[in-house]
């Protein structure tokens, strides 16, 4: 299964709880990351403004990320207007729709009053977690 993270669950998981559960999907293969250009700008700006450049996790991350496992990439995601109270996080459904992933997880509540766009599903953590299929994974 594809998915892609908002930023906040990305940077919310070096604190563990349910997005750190998300991440160790993706650690174990069990799922895969979906990626653009914007989206790795915003995880490295706001990581940068919180201080976490020195954190191990951070580092395991960044060196998983390197080697490609378990990501996938859009250099060229579609211009879309979805999101009206925060039209930044149009990005996350551009690469979802580019990449024809199933979900983006998100704790963005903008983000999450989309609920969907064609037959990629807004997701919060927990939501995501308790997915019958993500449980069989």
């Amino acid at each position: 299964m594809i998915a892609v993270l908002d930023t906040n669950v990305f940077v919310s998981s070096f604190f563990g709880g349910n997005p750190r559960r998300i991440i160790d999907l993706w650690k174990t293969g069990r799922l895969t990351i979906g990626l653009s250009p914007a989206i790795i700008d915003e995880y490295n700006e706001v990581l940068g403004r919180l201080g976490l450049a020195g954190e191990p996790e951070l580092k395991e991350i960044l060196d998983f990320l390197a080697l490609g496992a378990g990501i996938i990439f859009t250099a060229d995601p579609p211009d879309l207007r979805i999101v009206k109270d925060d039209p930044d996080d149009d990005k996350f459904l551009a690469c979802a729709v580019a990449l024809t992933a199933e979900a983006v997880i998100t704790g963005d509540k903008a983000l999450r009053a989309v609920g969907s766009y064609g037959r990629i599903r807004v997701w919060k953590p927990s939501e995501f977690l308790k997915r019958p299929e993500i449980n069989r994974l």
